[in-house]
């Protein structure tokens, strides 16, 4: 028996011809909250499941960097005038004026009102940035910032009259329609010697052996800002939040308000609503589980990347050995334990990953060391003070890349862990990965001449 109560009927009903709208539009925004807590929620966990490099220990591919802005001839902003490596401004101009239009009232009698009109219009606008070093307490690394996702301190924002200085001063002479005569001056900007946080593809200089931070179409993430990482990944976590709930609300709007034309009753209105918001709840869990299972699989890939930074510098350094082995034989000639010592550094020529049987990737300088020492006539040998010197160096960097591999793999051994990750885990099928266990090696610093 249909429901005669009239309260109990929706008042929609009376809008019926724009149901169909109202309910595309939540859906539609519902569909794009959904993308937006998604997208919010991968680049909150990748910042989080990124270890943080040294300067030094940059190696190919996705590196997160924190230091100070450093430059040897930085730029001067255009508003505040500091010294920056970027800046952006902007000079908007306040107008107003009064609108008389015509309307028809209920009775269907024309009549006339006024309404006033108000608004900021931008009338300048620019900014600058340039190549620059992020620098730590090991060395400094170039970054190219073209092309990258840049968040900067505000540095100065003045709203002033026509009388002011600043208006004619910094801001163009003609005037907008209607204007008020006053603006407003906004301006941001990376000083020098502000820390950074950075996230980017690291790739090889082409002028000198050495990495640098640039632009690269197929990073998953290129930002510089002066925020804190907690800042940013707290800001993404709301972000993921906030978009969940209000997809959750749209989605059981349009649901509602879709199908009361149809159901007519409002109790039935709501339930499909709840219906629908249940709906938007299952996609949402599952890009969750979605987004979790890729930050994993993204984990572990990073761990066989370092392991493999840390392989390319092995090659190096068995590269060397064969030279330094034959300089040593040839002045050494066939005394015991020099040839044990060379015994034992040949066997690190090869070297195996952590957790598989082999010899594990130990540092060869001090046993180098040792023998240079048993034979002073070799400290004249300019040829083997060279591959002394690329040996020695090619220790650091593996001590580095061997400190990122550890990194990563207790970032990805953590992860796996925590609740409810662990669970996803253990349903891919995701072991915990091992360690490195070697002694350490002195590093060396980049030294650069900067900008006071």
């Amino acid at each position: 028996m249909r429901d005669e109560n009239p309260m109990n009927t929706l008042p929609i009903i009376a809008l019926e011809n724009w149901t169909p709208v109202i309910a595309g539009v939540g859906g539609v925004i519902a569909i794009i909250m959904l993308f937006v807590a998604m997208r919010a929620n991968k680049r909150g966990r990748l910042i989080s499941d990124v270890p943080t490099s040294k300067t030094s220990g940059v190696f190919i591919g996705l590196v997160e960097l924190k230091g100070t802005a450093e430059s040897e001839s930085p730029l001067t902003s255009f508003l505040d005038e500091c010294h920056c490596v970027w800046f952006q401004y902007s000079i908007a101009e306040h107008w107003s004026r009064t609108v008389t239009e015509t309307y028809t009232d209920s009775d269907g009698n024309t009549k006339t009102r006024t309404r006033r009109e108000s608004g900021w219009k931008t009338v300048d606008s620019g900014g600058s940035m340039q190549p620059f070093y992020l620098k730590d307490e090991v060395g400094a690394v170039r970054v190219l910032p073209e092309g990258a996702e840049i968040s900067g301190d505000g540095v100065f924002s003045e709203t002033v009259s026509r009388g002011d200085p600043l208006y004619y001063g910094k801001g163009p002479a003609m005037a907008v329609a209607h204007s008020d005569h006053r603006r407003r001056f906004v301006e941001t900007a990376i000083r020098l010697h502000v820390p950074l946080y950075l996230m980017g593809p690291s790739r090889l200089r082409e002028d000198i052996v050495a990495p640098e931070i640039a632009h690269d179409k197929y990073a998953q993430l290129f930002m510089i800002s002066t925020k804190s990482e907690e800042s940013i990944v707290k800001g993404y976590t709301w972000q993921f939040v906030g978009c969940g709930l209000l997809g959750a609300i749209f989605a059981g709007v349009g649901a509602g308000v879709g199908t009361s034309s149809i159901v007519m009753t409002r109790e039935l209105a709501i339930l499909y609503g709840i219906l629908g918001a249940v709906v938007y709840g299952l996609f949402f869990a599952m890009g969750w589980i979605w987004t979790v299972y890729n930050s994993l699989i993204g984990l572990r890939n990073r761990v066989n990347q370092a392991w493999s930074n840390v392989d390319v510098e092995l090659k190096r350094r068995s590269d060397l050995i064969p030279n330094i082995v034959k300089s040593i034989e040839a002045a050494s000639g066939h005394e015991r334990e020099v040839q044990e010592e060379l015994a034992a550094i040949r066997a690190q020529a090869g070297v195996t990953q952590p957790g598989d049987s082999g010899p594990d990737p130990e540092g060869v300088a001090g046993r180098l060391i040792a023998v240079v020492e048993r034979y002073p006539e070799l400290k004249t040998n300019g040829n083997f003070l060279h591959l002394q010197e690329q040996l020695i160096d090619t220790e650091q960097r593996i001590a580095l890349a061997r400190e990122y591999y550890n990194e990563s793999v207790e970032y990805y051994n953590n992860r796996r862990e925590v609740v409810p990750d662990r669970f996803i885990a253990s349903l891919a099928g995701m072991p915990p990965k091992p360690y490195i266990q070697a002694e350490n090696f002195e590093r060396a610093a980049v030294k650069v001449d900067f900008a006071e």
